[in-house]
């Protein structure tokens, strides 16, 4: 399998409001930057669709190290929330449905496909690839504006 480098980040001016992400894919020394939102959204839906518009853009299935500043993407993922929801018919408790269940469902089918390991980093502290992941997403906010 190919071993691919995956930046992402999320964005949202207002929250909900207008929003964007962005992304990086790294494979040696190749380089592809996406970008894209949408006009009324959340911070954490444009999180979680960075990391979805990363993983859809690969050709194959690749071992992925994704990286992201979202905690909730990674704790979604890593303390087992998403999958704990799927399981409960995308249900947080017996009242309360869980928020973001169409993003989830798709981050889980294309966790099955790579082999994707999370890694994150701290927000707007300098990680070269985050803060270009970050300015990808506040341009495509302007598109909203």
């Amino acid at each position: 399998m190919k071993q691919v480098e995956l930046f992402t980040d999320g964005a949202c001016s207002g929250n909900p409001g207008p929003g964007g992400y962005g992304v990086i894919l790294r494979y040696g020394d190749y380089e592809k930057e996406i970008s894209g939102g949408e006009a009324v959204t959340t911070n954490n839906r444009m999180e979680l669709m960075a990391a979805i518009v990363g993983l859809s853009a690969l050709k194959e299935p690749c071992e992925v190290l994704l990286y992201s500043d979202s905690q909730y993407l990674i704790n979604g993922i890593e303390l087992g929330w998403a999958k704990k929801w799927q399981a409960a018919g995308w249900m947080r408790n017996k009242q309360e449905p869980a928020k973001n269940a169409d993003l989830w469902q798709k981050l889980l089918e294309l966790m099955k496909i790579h082999k994707v390991r999370l890694q994150w980093v701290r927000g707007h502290d300098g990680h070269p690839e985050n803060e270009r992941c970050d300015k990808l997403a506040t341009e495509a906010i302007k598109k909203f504006r």
